[in-house]
């Protein structure tokens, strides 16, 4: 069974772009291999989309989504133009009206998108490019996006600075950007509590590094606090700072969160603490949103 402290991705698994999967290492730009065999990479899709229906893959997509509509409002109108790059949240705010466009390098992560626009009848209001997240196409470049999303790529990236700077090219002026990773703070504790394992909890205080259980692949860790520097000296500022997931990792009885009553209590205590302290320093993922000046 997936569970929830599984971080599957909450996104596309394409290598590019990947949330919490395996990444690749297209045209060099990238750390790690995609899988050679197909069947493996097909398995690692079906994972993905069951990932994606559970519990905490829904609690990851709501909670993210609340957050952004804190903000979505100041930018005006009903229609927004949005970057995703990765897909993960296009087939939501779509269904709000607004126009998405999804980039991903995987032909296969793009049609999946697809397949998800067409169930969710909002295929008019998406748009799939084929392209690299830190290499996109020259016309991204007029900044004309109102809202870009780059979420749970970061620990995918060697350069995270240079990744976020390439994120904000398309965001217009005083657009939204919202930056998601896992949180390097909530590894010892998810080892603790998940694992039953306080040694391995100890050596992950020393380290930014870890692995996804999906390809047995690297991945670097951050903290909301390394990268809210960053996007200062990027020029972002009202940088807003959220917490993703803050209890549910951490409660191991899996078949209760299937339950609809429990699902629900969890979900508004989720919200309630999104972005209350201490909470969000230790929830699995962190948010931040930024406004471009």
């Amino acid at each position: 069974m997936i569970k929830a402290g599984h971080d599957y991705g909450t996104c596309t698994l394409t290598m590019l772009l990947i949330r919490q999967h395996p990444a690749s290492t297209w045209a060099g730009r990238y750390r790690r291999q995609m899988p050679e065999a197909p069947e493996k990479f097909n398995t690692a899709m079906t994972t993905w989309q069951e990932w994606q229906d559970a519990p905490w893959g829904r609690l990851r997509y709501s909670i993210a989504e609340a957050n952004l509509l804190r903000h979505l409002d100041g930018l005006g109108g009903e229609s927004l133009r949005v970057l995703d790059l990765a897909g993960g949240d296009a087939i939501r705010l779509a269904a709000r009206g607004h126009h998405v466009t999804i980039v991903d390098y995987a032909p296969a992560m793009l049609a999946a998108a697809a397949e998800r626009a067409v169930a969710g009848g909002v295929t008019e209001l998406i748009n799939c490019v084929e392209a690299d997240a830190t290499d996109l196409p020259h016309d991204f470049a007029n900044g004309e996006f109102d809202v870009v999303l780059c979420h749970n790529l970061l620990q995918y990236m060697d350069d995270v600075p240079g990744t976020l700077a390439s994120a904000l090219v398309p965001l217009k002026l005083g657009g939204l950007i919202s930056v998601m990773a896992i949180n390097r703070h909530s590894a010892p504790l998810n080892i603790a509590v998940r694992e039953m394992d306080p040694a391995a909890a100890l050596a992950a205080l020393k380290t930014d590094q870890a692995r996804t259980q999906m390809f047995n692949s690297a991945l670097t860790l951050h903290t909301a606090e390394e990268i809210i520097p960053t996007l200062r000296k990027l020029g972002c500022r009202d940088i807003a700072h959220y917490g993703i997931r803050s209890f549910c990792d951490y409660i191991t009885d899996e078949a209760r969160k299937h339950e609809p009553d429990f699902y629900a209590d969890l979900e508004r205590l989720e919200l309630a603490t999104t972005a209350r302290p201490p909470y969000m320093h230790t929830a699995r993922l962190f948010q931040l949103t930024a406004w471009k000046p």
